[in-house]
């Protein structure tokens, strides 16, 4: 149970359960969940390479990980490095097989996902913003995954909820380089956001992605089917609405690592609601 637990911490496995609500959304948003066999190789698909994309990331990652004293398994030596590099690689394989036997456009999309979160650990992740942007693209590729699992089209409600989860996800993903500044900066000299503008600028430009998620939340329920007029959608995405902006208001002005650290956690809640009522919506 042990290296089972282990295993799960160092893939973060949380993170995959949240891209298989979001690959359901999308289904639902689109044109509705397709048979049983698929939905499972929908699921299977996001969840293993993502896991395998954490799996890489912290093989390349274990001197940031100390630096920014975050304990996670190949830290404290419960699993070894190169045990994370044969779990990357299974577990990549794994999910884009089974994105095989959906169809061609959801191979193609598992591939580039793949592909880019190998380039993300390696050297994208050193890069101002490109690598915070990699990790949103992350958070909202699901969804055009899942819609490309029911239909061959891709619809406006499907691009707008991409585009509002990219933003969003950005914006976290710079709170997250601005916490994590004493690692990222002068262990592995990255050159993130706040190691280029500074961390003012960056929790600056945070909160102006945040608004315009905000603002498409907001025109989706008053425009777009079948968010349009839903006023299950409207009472969760304002409570999720509200959350994110103490945290990028708050992050502008407190600015100190323990809000921080909570701003995070808040801000996960946040994204978790506004899933809720992604799936909510169109049912």
């Amino acid at each position: 149970m042990g290296k089972i637990s282990a295993v799960l911490r160092l893939t973060r496995i949380e993170h995959s359960m949240m891209l298989v609500f979001a690959v359901l959304a999308a289904e639902l948003i689109t044109k509705g969940l397709p048979s049983a066999n698929y939905l499972a190789l929908s699921f299977i698909t996001p969840i293993f390479i993502s896991m395998g994309s954490f799996a890489i990331n912290d093989y390349f990652d274990v001197e940031v990980d100390k630096a920014n004293k975050k304990m996670r398994p190949l830290v404290t030596g419960e699993l070894s490095r190169s045990s994370a590099l044969y779990l990357t690689f299974v577990f990549m394989a794994i999910g884009i097989i089974s994105s095989a036997l959906i169809n061609f456009y959801c191979f193609v999309i598992a591939i580039i996902f793949a592909a880019f979160s190998l380039m993300y650990s390696y050297r994208i992740k050193e890069l101002p913003l490109a690598g915070n942007s990699y990790i949103a693209f992350s958070m909202a590729i699901p969804f055009i995954f899942g819609s490309y699992v029911v239909s061959g089209d891709l619809r406006l409600s499907i691009i707008l909820v991409f585009i509002m989860i990219f933003l969003s996800g950005t914006a976290r993903e710079i709170h997250g380089t601005i916490r994590d500044y004493e690692g990222d900066v002068k262990m592995r000299k990255a050159k993130t956001l706040p190691g280029v503008i500074g961390k003012k600028n960056s929790a600056t430009f945070s909160f102006l992605l945040y608004m315009v998620a905000i603002f498409i939340s907001f025109y989706l329920f008053a425009y777009i089917a079948p968010f349009r007029s839903n006023y299950v959608y409207l009472a969760i995405i304002m409570i999720s609405d509200i959350l994110l902006f103490y945290v990028s208001y708050g992050c502008l002005e407190v600015r100190n690592m323990k809000f921080y650290e909570k701003a995070r956690n808040i801000s996960l809640m946040s994204m978790a609601l506004a899933l809720i009522a992604l799936i909510l919506a169109p049912l």
